[in-house]
């Protein structure tokens, strides 16, 4: 700054050699003032730095005194959380808790009132009758369960329409045949005696379910206390024998009146059960059944 006054200082006081002399007049002019040094110019950069320097570090100050005395704000409200005492519930909220009895939690919707449709009622109360489809459905079954009982018993009475001629001389001779067996039938008036290859019934089929079977046909058309029967059988077994017995007696009694075939036919005594043991296949041990697998 100094210098800089005196520049200035300089620059008004002119010097003794300025000024020009005309040479005919004799008048003096003022010179021109002199440029700025490069020391002044290089002496105000200086200065205008300094200043700089000077502001910043003054901020840089003032900021580490703010960020002081926050830390120091935060550290005294720790403190005081620190020694302040938990709160705890007085001695006579502690008594009137543990007097209280304990409330059982309510069950929900036991307010509401109990609504039992009872059976064949419409809920909503209207004029058509509510149908349960499972009771519909066990009314069917019980409906068909007795139609079936119905038709068991309507087949297990005699049919009450035979009309066979009984005359001494008549015979009726048919054929049976079930499986392998073949039974030649002959059907005469007598007194319901049967006689198989020469022997009783009771004789040749041991089996009583056997012999219901094949006293069926006369018992359901009436005529088992007035007809024998004289059959010859061969090929078979037992059981094949007595279905070829059963079926020849029916044919016979269809001999001796046309007029049964529907009530015979609807029982099952006309139709041959062709039912028969499948033959054993080669390689095989039965018709089906495979020798036992060995992988190695």
């Amino acid at each position: 700054m100094a210098d800089e006054e005196q520049d200035e200082a300089g620059a008004e006081q002119p010097s003794e050699g300025q000024g020009s002399v005309d040479g005919e007049g004799g008048d003096v002019t003022p010179a021109e003032a002199p440029e700025a040094t490069p020391d002044a110019e290089e002496a105000a950069l200086a200065a205008e730095a300094a200043l700089a320097a000077e502001a910043a570090l003054a901020a840089e100050a003032a900021l580490e005194v703010l960020s002081a005395e926050e830390t120091a704000a935060e550290v005294l409200l720790a403190e005081e959380a620190v020694e302040a005492p938990a709160q705890t519930p007085a001695e006579g909220e502690e008594d009137e808790e543990e007097a209280a009895p304990r409330v059982k939690p309510s069950v929900p919707g036991a307010h509401l009132e109990v609504d039992i449709v009872p059976e064949g009622v419409d809920p909503l109360g209207r004029t058509e009758v509510y149908e349960d489809p499972y009771a519909l459905e066990e009314e069917a079954e019980q409906a068909a369960a007795g139609e079936e009982e119905q038709e068991e018993v309507a087949l297990s009475e005699p049919i009450s329409t035979a009309a066979i001629d009984l005359a001494s001389g008549a015979r009726y001779r048919a054929t049976g045949k079930r499986k392998t067996a073949i039974a030649r039938v002959t059907l005469r008036p007598g007194s319901g005696t049967y006689l198989v290859n020469g022997r009783t019934l009771e004789v040749h089929f041991p089996r009583v379910t056997l012999q219901r079977n094949i006293r069926q046909p006369l018992e359901t058309v009436g005529y088992q206390d007035r007809m024998d029967v004289v059959a010859r059988l061969h090929g078979g077994g037992i059981s094949a024998q007595a279905g070829a017995l059963r079926h020849g007696v029916s044919r016979a009694l269809l001999e001796a009146d046309p007029n049964l075939r529907g009530e015979l036919k609807r029982r099952g005594f006309l139709t041959r059960d062709s039912r028969a043991k499948e033959r054993k296949k080669a390689g095989l041990k039965k018709a089906r059944k495979r020798p036992q697998f060995s992988k190695r």
